[in-house]
């Protein structure tokens, strides 16, 4: 998929220094506030599967209610209700969709927490508890964004959305598709969602899926009588060998991405590598036999530069030698990403030096998130939030400071952005 870039071209800076001294006061006075509405949200378990975010929903609610800002529900299933919040300048410009997610991934082995699961805890600089990196401080910092915008509306041309949405975290249906289904006035003109890629970075995109099948047949006989690499256990064995080995390879980084070629990067960053996961493997039906059938699937990772169908037609031609082999697709979609040069990245990195003095790394997300399907109908998208690895686990949790520079960061960047795009 090409990269997206926002309406009418980079901006010139709508927001003053001073505007963006302000705003950081504002935020630092709502410390406590915004730590009390974080507690709020990790004592309303939204854990998915099973995915009921009544509860969570309902804190949201209440908060924006609280702020003077006016709500509403949505939802295709009951259980699991998105949050939307409209402002409106009267004036004509973009419009910006603030995103966030209310499900929380499950909180595997809760006796290996050192903190309890459902209740902040405050401690040494951090904020734990079940959703925090994840995306429940981010949810905290956009509400506070939203009051902070609403406040100023005189400020901004345009419309801003603020959507809190369901069934993100198994990237289902009932959520953001459903949204976008339902109501396309939702895709906006860009998007910020919550989600961080960890390591105080700027996701411009994310990687791209594919799901293959891989399927082995092999002659029938007693265990006695089995010829080397004739049963399917054996055949799919070489076939799983091979396609580990092209975990690490790149495609053609895409021009308006080159530069992150050049970056560091973190240890464990993958964003521009292929990666292949065999995540299920199944063969023969008794120890005394030759397996006659085997599967695996595998969960390839696709970065900017390899198509799905270029990483398909590699892992047919890598496995093209062995008998018996048979590989079906069973999903996938291209990574996508937003040009560093679109209008909002442009207005989120003048947003971070007035924040914290310098730009963000970009980075490319590994899994998936819902601002992929804004990309993918053309909207420019970015990605932050106070998560600070590539993923949450046990003891899960946010900088508190980072979840205020993430209010600041959701603000100014509506502001600068919005003023760019005045009058169109």
């Amino acid at each position: 998929m090409t990269a997206t870039s926002s309406p009418g071209g980079p901006v010139t800076a709508g927001v003053g220094t001073d505007v963006g001294t302000e705003v950081l006061a504002d935020v630092a006075g709502r410390r406590e506030e915004i730590v009390a509405l974080c507690a709020d949200l990790v004592a309303a378990p939204s854990v998915n599967p099973p995915g009921d975010t009544r509860q969570v929903a309902g804190v949201v609610a209440a908060a924006l209610g609280d702020r003077g800002i006016d709500t509403r529900t949505e939802h295709t299933d009951p259980l699991m209700p998105s949050v939307l919040a409209g402002l409106d300048s009267g004036r004509p410009g973009a419009h910006l969709i603030l995103n966030v997610h209310l499900d929380t991934m499950p909180p595997g082995d809760e006796a290996a927490w050192s903190v309890p699961v459902w209740e902040l805890t405050r401690r040494d600089g951090r904020l734990y508890g079940l959703g925090m990196g994840n995306m429940k401080g981010a949810v905290a910092a956009m509400v506070t964004a939203v009051d902070l915008l609403e406040q100023r509306r005189g400020d901004w041309p345009g419309r801003i959305t603020f959507a809190a949405v369901s069934d993100e975290v198994v990237f289902g249906d009932n959520g953001a598709a459903f949204l976008l289904r339902t109501h396309p006035d939702l895709l906006g003109d860009g998007l910020i969602c919550g989600e961080g890629p960890g390591f105080e970075r700027l996701a411009l995109g994310e990687k791209g899926v594919l799901w293959l099948r891989v399927t082995a047949v092999g002659d029938p006989g007693h265990s006695s009588s089995v010829r080397r690499g004739a049963s399917a256990t054996a055949r799919l064995a070489e076939a799983v060998r091979r396609v580990d080995d092209l975990t690490g390879r790149r495609g053609a980084l895409p021009a308006d991405l080159t530069a992150m070629a050049d970056l560091t990067g973190v240890p464990g960053d993958t964003g521009l590598e292929l990666t292949v996961n065999v995540g299920t493997v199944a063969g023969g039906t008794f120890i005394g036999q030759v397996a006659t059938g085997a599967t695996a699937e595998l969960d390839l990772r696709l970065p900017p530069g390899l198509p799905a169908d270029d990483a398909e037609q590699l892992v047919r031609d890598t496995l093209g030698d062995i008998p018996g082999i048979a590989v079906a697709r069973i999903k996938g979609w291209d990574a996508n990403w937003t040009s560093p040069d679109s209008a909002l990245a442009t207005s989120w990195q003048r947003a971070a030096r007035t924040v914290r003095g310098a730009p963000h790394d970009p980075a490319v997300r590994l899994p998936a998130s819902d601002a992929s399907r804004w990309r993918q109908r053309g909207v420019p998208a970015l990605c932050f939030g106070p998560q600070p690895t590539f993923s949450a686990g046990i003891d899960d949790h946010a900088e508190e400071d980072e979840v205020l520079r993430c209010a600041a960061l959701y603000t100014l960047t509506a502001l600068d952005f919005l003023h760019g795009t005045a009058g169109s």
